[in-house]
């Protein structure tokens, strides 16, 4: 009741401001005027979009592998009425409870969307950044539908990046004709320049340009975590929230460590595998199809780590304190793996040999891990592990490293189960706090284990995103009628969403202290990398120094 009582003068005070002569000139196809231009978006209740807005102008065909460069200005009202074009990605070629239309797809495709209760007032903001590996997905996806936090009073913003080849190649040539002399990380570069036209624009739209977070889950996650290492983010944002994020090695521009190729090394094989004897070449093609070709190749998407965008390993930037000093949410989902099975190694054929090859492996840190994730049910063990190593590992670091730089930071694990996720085996899998987060249970793709229209599911998604909204808005995250949630801190204070929200402390003991020890050796080790290969798919370890 009390929440419909806030939509409804929400509501009303929007109809007023239209009446009052603001920027929103009709109730159904608002107006704004901002710096960029005008455009006309739509209202649904309470809630204005303006969808499909370009940020920056993407370099295309010829000029492929550029830095982004400023949108052409417009003159008139632009029609901010439809999402634009996705980024171009792989095509599809198997089906899975993450597969959604996403329409057309375009290298034209650098447009953000906008969520705003009101078109006056400084709200404050949250920069959505999509998960898909670097490789697929995009702002449109129903599950990114902002108007259930813009009724809580946050201006959300959701953006498109290049993706995949076109969005992260680094190549000698490009790094040649490049005046800082690097090359990748086109993508990050976009993410920037939609953080930028936030910073310049937002406040048309109601948002506070000084009081954004940025947000993202998986390789959105991920990107949170490149954007927190960047020296040139550095005051586009005041928080940060990383869902499911993997602080990975990352590869190297020049040359080749930590078990990864040179970047620019594993851009001129590309172009060799494709038969591209040149950049000119490699720009000739078309790019859906250097697109598919790429994958089917096996090319990696990562980010570069090229002394200027990313200055170091985000391991390094965070252990010498060089990251955004600000405060972080973090969490990851108790089931992360059992969606994505192809990051866990095989169940062997017998408890003797998983422990073999742990203790060859593992070494003085075997008994341990073994502790942890025991051979009397191995499947589990090694989902588990393979969660830890990649999820929970990196959740943990990242809100151990802000609260140590002064900054409040709160951790979080999913872990809510439904009666068809469940059954397919796919309890607290993977993204699927995304619905409950930004209230969007009615939102999933076709294929998602379809979540039951309750008062217990409904309770739930209110609860986190109360939580997530009034984080965004700079307070301690807090929901009515749920507990307070307290800073990770000296505790090791987090929270665990099951079918309520519930306080803990100290999750998992000893997870992280494990896989902390494993990275640190791999890191001495200088040629192994730390990202999906733990368990029985790790690398030998060094012993103890």
């Amino acid at each position: 009741m009390f929440r419909q009582l806030v939509s409804t003068c929400a509501a009303l005070a929007f109809l007023a401001s239209i009446a009052a002569g603001s920027p929103a000139t009709a109730q159904t196809r608002p107006v704004v005027t901002a710096p960029a231009g005008a455009v006309r978006g739509m209202t649904e209740a309470d809630i204005a979009s303006f969808k499909g807005i370009p940020y920056a102008s993407p370099p295309v065909g010829a000029m492929r592998w550029r830095p982004p460069s400023p949108a052409p200005a417009w003159s008139g009202v632009r029609d901010a009425s439809r999402y634009g074009s996705a980024c171009i990605q792989p095509t599809p070629r198997v089906q899975s409870i993450y597969s959604a239309d996403l329409g057309p797809t375009s290298e034209d495709c650098l447009t953000l969307n906008i969520w705003t209760p009101s078109t006056m007032g400084k709200a404050p903001v949250m920069v959505w950044i999509h998960g898909g590996a670097l490789v697929t997905g995009s702002s449109k996806e129903a599950l990114y539908d902002g108007a259930r936090l813009a009724r809580e009073g946050v201006v959300v913003v959701s953006i498109n990046y290049r993706l995949g080849v076109l969005g992260w190649l680094a190549h000698p040539e490009l790094s040649a004709e490049s005046p800082a002399s690097i090359s990748g990380n086109y993508g990050l570069m976009d993410q920037i320049a939609a953080l930028e036209w936030v910073k310049r624009n937002i406040a048309s739209f109601g948002g506070d340009p000084d009081n954004v977070a940025i947000a993202g889950e998986s390789a959105g996650g991920l990107s949170v975590l490149y954007l927190m290492a960047s020296p040139l983010s550095r005051g586009l944002f005041d928080r940060a929230i990383a869902q499911s994020a993997y602080m990975i090695s990352t590869p190297e521009l020049k040359q080749p460590r930590h078990g990864a190729p040179a970047a620019e090394a594993a851009g001129a094989a590309l172009a060799r595998t494709l038969q591209a004897p040149s950049l000119r070449a490699l720009r000739g093609m078309d790019a859906q199809d250097i697109t598919d070709r790429a994958a089917l190749g096996g090319f990696a998407t990562f980010g570069v780590v090229d002394g200027m965008i990313l200055p170091r390993q985000i391991v390094d930037v965070f252990d010498r304190n060089e990251q955004a000093k600000v405060p972080v949410l973090a969490g990851f989902n108790s089931g992360e793996i059992r969606s994505l099975r192809m990051l866990a190694p095989a169940v062997p054929g017998a408890a003797t040999d998983y422990e073999r090859t742990i203790r060859d492996r593992y070494g003085d840190l075997a008994e341990e891990f073994l502790r942890l994730y025991p051979s009397s049910d191995m499947e589990e063990s090694i989902l588990a592990a393979s969660r830890d190593a990649l999820y929970g590992w990196t959740s943990e670091r990242l809100v151990r490293s802000q609260t140590a730089a002064g900054q409040p930071s709160f951790l979080y694990l999913f872990d809510h189960g439904y009666p068809a996720a469940d059954a397919a085996g796919l309890r607290a899998f993977h993204a699927s706090e995304l619905p409950y987060m930004f209230g969007a249970l009615e939102r999933t793709p076709p294929r998602w284990p379809t979540i039951p229209y309750t008062s217990e599911e409904s309770r739930l998604s209110d609860a986190m995103v109360s939580y997530w909204a009034s984080f965004v808005r700079g307070q301690a995250p807090h929901a009515d009628g749920a507990p307070a949630w307290p800073p990770y801190g000296d505790a090791g204070a987090y929270l665990r969403f099951d079918d309520r929200p519930t306080v803990g402390t100290d999750l998992f003991p000893g997870m992280f202290e494990l896989h902390e020890a494993a990275v640190e050796r791999r890191r001495n080790a200088g040629d192994q990398p730390w990202n999906w290969n733990s368990g029985l798919a790790s690398p030998t370890l060094a012993p103890s120094p």
